[in-house]
């Protein structure tokens, strides 16, 4: 007999839908390419040429000879100038801030590309609650890191003319956040579950994976406090650091400051971590995975392998910043696989073994 369909089930929106992990998949490439922005803004030494927070009316650029001259006026004020820049032009000022601006324009690109849409499904009934909740969340993250990246310019505009280390790693960790959020809730609409008659795959498995995913990310924060510190452009050799395997002064009172040890750190625990990416790839051999969900371990395995590659030129050529903003993509890359991974991971489905049958 075929069921009737309620007046409340007409008014409920679909589940999920393609459009809308088009949208959330969008949203991430927009975040990653930010991100890959900001590294590059901070190479080219860009990140403080705004001195400024102005949420609305810095959307515009100056726009005439006397608005130009004024703001680089303003920017000699500060201790980048007179100590990293001093004799600088307007040309060269109008090169670096163009970096900055363009690293705020985009962000506010961001939050309007999220916030608008997620108003407009919800108005219409278009996105389930849940979901809506969920976008809505990083939309308050959106607006939390745009307080934080001011914080951490500011962090810059007293008698040390550099971002502090610490609030850079916090910024570009909330970015890896909400662009990990945002490929999440893509997948939750693009990727298919697997046979709802399969097996699950075993929770040592799963875990294991969650764990990558995990270690990842203290790989990537760990990176920020190399580049906050600019401990690249010190100890240019791998795999010994200044001819040696354990550096002097490794582990001082305050670690965390030190260029040698976040440097050491860095390396030694990507070294680890990439061996312990080769393993889990492969165990994903040895269970009864589907051939697309154990592809994705050789994918991560191999953009892994990369992006050590990357990492390591980077360090011996002094950090230039076509490779420095390679690196920070490649670390972008890395963690989107493994978010995408460990999502695929927690909907596949394994066959039973033979002579065990499944009960609906």
């Amino acid at each position: 007999m075929a069921s009737v369909t309620s007046e409340t089930d007409l008014t409920e929106p679909a589940p999920r839908g393609p459009g809308l992990g088009i949208w959330l998949l969008v949203a991430a490439v927009l975040v990653f390419a930010l991100a890959v922005l900001g590294g590059v803004t901070r190479l080219e030494h860009a990140g403080l040429s705004i001195t400024q927070w102005k949420p609305l009316a810095g959307i515009l650029p100056p726009l005439s000879a006397e608005a130009w001259e004024a703001e680089f006026a303003y920017y000699r004020r500060f201790p980048e100038y007179q100590l990293v820049h001093q004799g600088m032009d307007l040309a060269g000022f109008q090169y670096i801030f163009w970096f900055e601006y363009t690293h705020r324009l985009l962000a506010r690109l961001v939050g309007v590309f999220v916030a608008l849409p997620l108003l407009v499904l919800w108005l219409t009934r278009r996105i389930e609650r849940q979901l809506a909740l969920r976008v809505l969340g990083v939309v308050v993250l959106i607006g939390l890191q745009g307080a934080l990246g001011w914080a951490m310019v500011a962090s810059g505009l007293d008698e040390r003319p550099d971002v502090s280390h610490y609030m850079l790693t916090a910024h570009l960790g909330m970015a890896v956040l909400i662009f990990a959020s945002m490929l999440w809730l893509a997948c939750t609409q693009m990727v298919v579950p697997g046979d709802e008659w399969g097996v699950r795959i075993s929770t040592g498995f799963r875990v294991s994976t969650y764990v990558a995913v995990a270690l990842i990310y203290v790989l990537v924060l760990s990176g920020a406090l190399v580049a906050g510190l600019d401990a690249g452009f010190d100890y240019n050799t791998f795999p010994k650091m200044d001819g040696r395997w354990i550096p002097p002064g490794l582990f001082p009172e305050h670690p965390l400051d030190s260029i040698v040890t976040v440097q050491f750190l860095h390396r030694w625990y990507g070294l680890f971590l990439g061996a312990f990416v080769v393993l889990l790839w492969g165990r994903s051999l040895d269970v009864r995975l589907p051939d697309d969900v154990r592809a994705m371990y050789r994918w991560l395995m191999l953009a892994f392998a990369l992006q050590g590659v990357v990492g390591i030129s980077t360090l011996v050529l002094r950090v230039p910043v076509p490779l420095g903003a390679l690196h920070q993509a490649g670390a972008l890359i890395v963690f989107g696989l493994a978010i995408a991974t460990a999502y695929t991971v927690s909907n596949a489905r394994v066959r039973p073994p033979a002579g065990i049958h499944i009960i609906p």
